[in-house]
């Protein structure tokens, strides 16, 4: 393999969350008086810290979002999550090449450190991920698209960017790994293939990845 790290993000790319959060985000942004759609909140919002959410709805209506909108919007994602989130189909198989083939590899997440946590006991992706391995939008001071997150994890595990690859499902990510120096592959399960256009490679089914990691060109 021609990388050593592969930094995944974890929404739509570990676990199967952005159908659940979006259809959530949504109704909690019409709920106040916003009135957003699913489809609105996959395109302005998927992969995006949640400061993105308050300076958008701020910059577009010049109110600002409840105190308390964090509190309560993950409140319910979690719940959410107990009741429905599963791992997006054959990643722990590409997990499990990856520790076979003894190549690292770790999470980098514009969602909060509780959040990663929750999906990952509720899916069982605990067992990869330990506290190391996880690194949070929350630990830099920007989030996607600025490349901070991705040079972040790749310090902390010590590896060059150069040296690295990213999956990715959003065309924030996509446009932070580019901008850190990294390969990235576009997974395009949820997202039009055009709009991951800037990565490496494209891929719409987790299975095909372990393939693309193992080529030397």
């Amino acid at each position: 393999m021609r990388y050593d790290l592969v930094i995944f993000d974890n929404d739509g790319v570990l676990v199967d969350s952005e159908p659940i959060s979006n259809r959530l985000l949504a109704g909690y942004l019409t709920e106040l008086g916003h009135p957003t759609s699913y489809e609105d909140s996959i395109r302005d919002y998927m992969g995006s810290a949640m400061h993105r959410v308050h300076d958008l709805v701020e910059e577009r209506t010049g109110q600002r979002l409840p105190a308390d909108f964090d509190d309560v919007f993950h409140t319910r994602v979690f719940a959410a999550f107990e009741r429905e989130l599963k791992q997006v189909a054959g990643v722990e198989d590409v997990l499990e090449r990856l520790a076979a083939d003894e190549v690292p590899c770790c999470v980098a997440s514009s969602g909060s450190h509780e959040r990663i946590r929750v999906g990952h006991r509720t899916t069982g992706l605990d067992r990869w991920f330990d506290d190391d391995r996880i690194f949070s939008s929350q630990d830099v001071g920007r989030g996607k698209p600025a490349p901070d997150l991705f040079l972040y994890a790749a310090e902390r595990m010590g590896v060059a960017p150069e040296r690295c690859v990213v999956v990715e499902d959003s065309p924030l990510g996509v446009t932070a790994a580019v901008s850190a120096g990294m390969d990235v592959y576009g997974f395009t399960a949820m997202t039009p293939a055009g709009k991951l256009g800037a990565a490496t490679r494209l891929f719409g089914d987790m299975r095909e990845l372990t393939a693309l990691l193992a080529e030397e060109n």
